[in-house]
């Protein structure tokens, strides 16, 4: 027997119990008993494998695939944002960039400037890359402005940015894939969308950022050293800085934008200049080639030596293991909800209900959401079950946009221990177990239910035409 002709004879009321028995079990671990979230997360996993009866002889290999599929990337992501950090860092630029950006536009509104540049580069990347990104900017405005005291006020309107663009605008894949499912029009999608996620951020990510600043005040992490340590006096220009930013936005557009275009039928992208293009625009790729780019600009040209370069990059890694294995494990426990078939029965049960096509939309990916972690997961799992409703339906171009945009907004909603994104945001930011429940998980939850509203009113106003 293989694993993919495995059936799950368990109805939705178990294995909905046992779900919440998993995800009970990994707070009480880590919160109560103060296990490490590591090894708590394994422990749990492989208990919910065998809870769930998945095949013995099959659990080994979903919990080190879903460990792998997950540290893959984020460790390529994270290793070298880190190292670009690093090296921003300690070459003084982001000082020089944070002294910019508080003299521009005032220490008050430098949580907003931050958020509103990460919604820029948001755009192009993903949530993952871009935060990784700016973590070292952000940590060096906190630090100019609070003196290291306070990193929720700065890195929450960002984070918060970037999780908006990757939910609800093309060409990120999530929204692109449903709007495929649902035949709508991807210009349209991207339209509403942007009307969508301006607001929602401002909410969600800009106020949102402004309260948990005050109400939990937390250091700002050394993952990149402080800035206030062996600042150099002739640190690069801001504008270098900027242009390095850019560069990895620039790169990975190459790639969201042409394949855009290739599923618009615009492109030909299998020509051998465009999979060129798409490749140097994969986003550990992009990140890599500006990694390079920075240890010319900011280590050799500026005198500094190969072996002193190598050992400044080598020293930016060992702070943000932890933050990789970790959010390795927590894809490991969405891997074992995936597979075991958590989301699919619950979703299958809410489709049987019957429902308005843009409520069960949002429900049905907010429950994948839930079970299992991946919103990307939740939102193509929930499209592919509603598509055939949506085409069936006698629904115009703008609500089957509005259709395709709830559905995002519910693949966001209340991102837990079972996704690797909560690890990511918290373990980066310095936040326990339990803070990052408060602070992410009801940002993420807030984020979803106010888009969802904003959906239904231009769903309302495009039922009047």
């Amino acid at each position: 027997m293989e694993l993919e002709t495995w059936e799950q004879t368990l109805g939705a009321a178990p294995l909905l119990g046992i779900a919440a028995g998993a995800i009970a079990a990994i707070l009480l671990l880590i919160i109560v008993f103060k296990v490490h979230a590591f090894v708590a997360l394994v422990i749990v996993s492989l208990l919910t494998a065998v809870a769930t009866g998945i095949p013995t002889q099959f659990i080994s290999e979903v919990l080190v695939d879903g460990f792998a599929g997950t540290i893959g990337s984020v460790a390529l992501l994270v290793g070298f944002g880190a190292m670009l950090g690093k090296l921003v860092e300690h070459s003084g630029g982001a000082k020089a960039l944070a002294d910019a950006l508080v003299r521009l536009f005032g220490e008050k509104r430098a949580p907003f400037a931050l958020g509103i540049a990460s919604l820029i580069m948001g755009f192009p990347m993903f949530f993952d890359a871009g935060l990784v990104m700016m973590l070292p900017i952000i940590f060096a405005v906190a630090h100019r402005v609070t003196g290291g005291k306070n990193v929720l006020a700065y890195g929450i309107p960002a984070a918060a940015a970037f999780s908006v663009m990757h939910v609800f605008l093309p060409p990120h894949p999530g929204p692109v894939t449903a709007a495929g499912e649902y035949e709508a029009n991807i210009g349209i999608v991207l339209l509403v969308g942007l009307v969508i996620a301006i607001p929602t951020w401002l909410l969600t990510g800009h106020l949102w950022g402004k309260f948990v600043g005050r109400k939990f005040v937390l250091p700002v992490p050394t993952l990149f050293g402080g800035v206030d340590e062996d600042q150099p006096k002739n640190p690069p220009r801001v504008s270098t800085i900027i242009l390095l930013l850019l560069l990895p936005m620039a790169l990975i557009f190459l790639n969201t934008g042409l394949t855009t275009l290739d599923a618009a039928g615009f492109v030909d992208a299998s020509q051998g200049w465009a999979q060129a293009l798409i490749l140097i625009g994969n986003s550990p790729i992009a990140l890599l080639i500006t990694v390079v780019v920075a240890m010319l600009v900011l280590g050799w040209r500026r005198g500094q030596k190969g072996t002193a370069v190598e050992k400044l990059v080598d020293s930016s890694l060992g702070p943000i293991a932890s933050v990789v294995i970790i959010t390795g494990a927590g894809g490991m426990f969405g891997a074992v909800l995936r597979t075991s078939g958590i989301g699919e029965a619950l979703s299958e049960t809410l489709d049987s209900w019957g429902m308005p096509v843009i409520f069960a939309a949002f429900i049905i990916a907010a429950v994948i959401r839930v079970a299992q972690g991946s919103a990307t997961v939740a939102l193509v799992t929930a499209a592919g079950l509603v598509g055939p409703a949506v085409l069936a339906g006698d629904f115009n171009p703008m609500q089957i946009a509005a259709i395709t945009l709830a559905t995002a907004a519910g693949s966001v909603f209340a991102g837990h221990v079972n996704d690797s994104g909560f690890w990511l945001v918290g373990r980066l930011m310095g936040m326990d177990v339990k803070t990052t429940l408060k602070v992410w998980t009801v940002q993420q939850t807030i984020q979803s239910v106010t888009a969802f509203l904003l959906v239904l009113v231009v769903y309302s106003l495009a039922s009047l035409f």
